[in-house]
């Protein structure tokens, strides 16, 4: 049996206006559901050891977190070791909801952008406005990155963590490296 990895294995670059880096193994479970369901908020809640999420936005803590995808679904974020007991407990809390609980953890890859100029990384690849003013901290959006569909989201004022599909994993790297380049910075 092969080792786990990561889509890139580790992969980081700092050479430009922001660290661009793999993020290590992360359990990632896709739920969906009724919202409105106080047993879909309560198992969500418990899964993650987090608040449940308003629209657009991520609760997290390390690297547990429930993060808002659409009006039905949510991103439960979990150490990857325990994802498979996290998908159990979903299951067994929910058993008399409709829902759906899925493990995606290996069909996905994750990045962080960081540093003083992670903003402007990000402005130059997604159709949103992430302007101080207008996205901070515990913001999420889904949206396009360049020719990719992608979502993130900003731990902290000057990190973005991003989540993409593992087969683009490569072309993401590379186009943050891109929007990262040592002098260009959004003036």
């Amino acid at each position: 049996m092969s080792d786990v990895v990561t889509a890139l294995n580790g992969a980081s670059w700092d050479a430009g206006i922001a660290r661009v880096e793999g993020v290590p193994l992360q359990g990632m479970i896709t739920l969906r559901g009724d919202f409105g369901s106080k047993a879909l908020q309560a198992a969500a809640e418990a899964a993650a050891g987090v608040s449940f999420p308003d629209v657009r936005s991520a609760q997290c803590n390390g690297d547990s977190g429930l993060c808002w995808m659409s009006p039905d679904e949510l991103l439960v974020l979990c150490p990857y070791a325990e994802v498979e007991a996290k998908v159990s407990a979903l299951s067994d809390a929910l058993k008399d909801s409709h829902f759906l609980a899925a493990n995606v953890s290996d069909a996905r890859a994750s990045f962080r952008v960081s540093g003083p100029h992670a903003r402007d990384v990000m402005a130059k690849l997604c159709p949103v406005d992430v302007s101080p003013a207008a996205f901070g901290p515990g913001d999420f959006r889904r949206s396009r990155m360049a020719q990719v569909p992608a979502a993130f989201w900003m731990c902290d004022s000057d990190t973005f963590q991003i989540i993409c599909f593992r087969s683009q994993a490569q072309y993401v790297f590379d186009l943050l490296k891109v929007a990262a380049q040592p002098g260009s910075e959004i003036n």
